[in-house]
This record gives structure tokens, C-alpha cells and sequence, in this order.
């Protein structure tokens, strides 16, 4: 994933990755080893999984002091119950930004950096694994500041793994349409922290979400699906960033039973000129705005960034503009990949099939 910088705030786009909900549950001691598609597969140690490029990295015990580079991968960590193995982070999630347990959790683990943690930082820290949410395969640090090299990591005794639903992203070869490289990372972080099962109940979760909105809308066909825009209020105005078929907004938005009506370009993120999404002129128009902190400070944002398409000579003729037809669903739980994905599959499809979804 590459480095974005959101208009508005002058934020890092992950540095204020947020989520919801915590998953507690037991530690499983059960040694797995994941396979190239992230499953995990019964067997004895060492635990193995790969990257986008089928380098393999090998545990022969569950790690236990973890650094991870932003809130979306620690976010995994609290819903698999390993938060007691985190050690710093990066891009931390902003205090009262994440619901009840989970945010009290998250404001105990030490703050590395408040963006990209700093190669000596990050080296010296005395983990022994860093997951790594940003970097793209062959580009250490994906544009995300000075990262060490394999080696270096290697020196320190650090093992580097990603998360290959962001990290692979824009390296995919079709579109994303299901959120198996979700389940699939949080599979491979159960394996290398003892928390198989726990993901095994996370995964199970997810796809009993996703099965119920497919069997109520997943029969649609696909001229008589609505057509979906992702407005990326925070990555600013002026020239659109649009989600393309390589981001897992791609595959929530399907799976909702819609169209995304950038679905014909390739990799994850892509800025156009206004003029495209106009000729696009999608039926719902999705309001993507940051957690800020308070249901109070959300729901300004919603409103701030409905009141620009409503106010803008480029887009207050749109068709969705027009008729109202917003969502006030925030963006982390659409792009970036986590737990919540399914559940904004279902949000999203309870609002465009009114009835239809439970």
C-alpha cells in the first residue's frame, strides 16, 4: 500500500486507521502452518506463511513482543486477543477514536512513532515481529519512509511479515470481489501469535455475515444493481481519489449487492478529474470520512461532506446528490481491510435493498 497524504488534515492516510468491536477468547496452542493463500493448515511446528511473492517466513513458537506498523494490524491483534503481545506501533488510533474495550486496550500500547516509525526505532525496539501493513513486494516501505532492509531485520532478530489484503494490493492480477485475503490474514495472525482459534471464530463470523446479505441480494443481476460511489471526503476535493478493483472497498461494495463505478480500474487507489465521476453519475454515493473520535464529530463530517456535493457546480446535478441517496459509513471499515468489512458489507446492502437484508 502506498503512502497517501489526505487533504483537510494533513494526515497519512493509515495514520489514523481505526476499528470496532474486540474479540477476546483463548489462546489456541495448536501449531499451524499457513499456506500460500494465508490458510492455515493442521500439522507441527514450525508455523510458515508467505508473501505476495511466495517468500516464506517460519515460526518455531508464537511471537511474543509485536510491533506493527499502524492501528488496522493492531486492530487484528486486539480482536484475536493478542494484544498482550504488542509492544509499539505506529499511526496509533486518536484517543475515544475506537468503541468501549478495544479503544481502552489501544491507548496502553506504547507509541512508536505517531506516523512511519523511525528505522532505528523500529530495529531497536526488541521485537521479534513486525507486521507491516503498508509496504508493496519488491519496494520496501511502499513510498513509507527510510524501512529496513530484509536483512537488517534479519540482524536484528525481527521477523517481517504483511498483511497481504493491503500490503498486495496494487500487485494483485483481477479484481477483488470477496474478502477471502481478509479471512486469510487474519488466519495467518492467528497461526504466528497462538490464536488459532480464536481467528477461526473471527473468519466464521465474517463469512456468516456475508452468506446471509448473498443469499438475500446475491441472485441480483448485475444490470439491476445499483451503482455505488466511494467519496473520499478526506483525501480532499479538489481531484478525487476513487477505489479501484484491487481495494477491498471493491469487494465490499459487490458483495453488497452494487456496482462500484470504478470497478474498471486496475490497482487500488487512483485520482481522476471530476468530470469522470460525473459521467459515471452513480445511483448511491458513499460519504467516507475518518472516525473522529464521537458519534457528535462523525456525523459533522458526514454532514460537511454532503453539503460540498450539494453545494459544488460538479456534482450537485448528480443523480444520487439529487435524490439524497448518501451513506454515512465511515472509511476505515470499507478500505481498509478488518473484522468490519463484513459488517459494512451488510450495512451497505441493508440500506440499497431496503427489507431485503435482516
Amino acid at each position: 500500500m502506498r503512502s497517501r497524504v489526505w487533504g483537510g488534515t494533513a494526515a497519512v492516510v493509515l495514520g489514523c486507521l481505526l476499528a470496532a468491536g474486540c474479540g477476546g477468547g483463548g489462546k489456541d496452542t495448536a501449531d499451524k502452518t499457513v499456506g500460500k493463500d494465508g490458510s492455515a493448515v493442521s500439522g507441527a511446528h514450525p508455523a510458515t506463511i508467505t508473501d505476495c511473492m511466495g517468500a516464506k517466513t517460519t515460526f518455531s513458537a508464537a511471537s511474543k513482543k509485536i510491533v506493527t506498523s499502524n492501528a488496522s494490524s493492531l486492530e487484528l491483534l486486539l480482536r484475536l486477543g493478542a494484544g498482550d503481545k504488542v509492544i509499539g506501533t505506529g499511526f496509533p488510533p486518536g484517543k475515544g477514536a475506537l468503541p468501549g474495550e478495544l479503544d481502552g486496550q489501544a491507548q496502553k500500547v506504547k507509541v512508536l512513532s505517531r506516523s512511519v516509525i523511525p528505522k532505528e526505532k523500529l530495529l531497536g525496539s526488541g521485537a521479534d515481529l513486525y507486521i507491516d501493513t503498508f509496504a508493496s513486494m519488491g519496494s520496501m516501505g511502499g513510498g513509507m519512509g527510510d524501512a529496513p532492509t530484509e536483512e537488517e531485520f534479519k540482524a536484528a532478530g525481527i521477523k517481517h511479515i504483511y498483511l497481504k489484503s493491503t500490503a498486495c494490493a496494487a500487485t494483485g492480477k483481477s479484481p477483488v470481489t470477496d474478502l477471502s485475503a481478509v479471512e486469510a490474514d487474519i488466519t495467518a495472525l492467528g497461526a504466528v501469535t497462538g490464536t488459532s482459534a480464536k481467528a477461526k471464530e473471527l473468519v466464521a463470523g465474517m463469512k456468516e455475515t456475508v452468506d446471509a446479505v448473498q443469499k438475500a441480494v446475491g441472485g441480483t443481476a448485475e444490470s439491476k444493481r445499483p451503482t455505488y460511489f466511494f467519496f473520499d471526503y478526506d483525501a480532499g476535493t479538489k481531484q478525487p481519489s476513487v477505489t479501484c478493483n484491487r481495494q477491498v472497498a471493491n469487494a465490499v461494495i459487490t458483495l453488497a449487492g452494487a456496482r462500484n463505478v470504478f470497478a474498471d480500474c486496475n490497482g487500488d487507489y487512483k485520482q481522476v478529474d471530476w468530470e469522470k465521476v460525473i459521467a459515471k453519475n452513480p445511483d448511491w454515493i458513499q460519504l467516507g470520512v475518518r472516525n473522529r473520535g464521537s458519534e457528535a464529530a462523525n456525523e459533522k463530517a458526514f454532514g460537511d461532506a454532503e453539503k460540498w456535493l450539494k453545494s459544488n457546480a460538479a456534482t450537485k446535478g448528480l443523480k444520487a446528490v439529487k435524490e439524497g441517496h448518501f451513506l454515512h459509513i465511515g472509511s476505515e471499515q470499507t478500505t481498509i481491510a478488518g473484522v468490519r468489512n463484513a459488517d459494512t458489507v451488510k450495512e451497505i446492502a441493508k440500506t440499497l435493498y431496503p427489507g431485503k437484508v435482516g
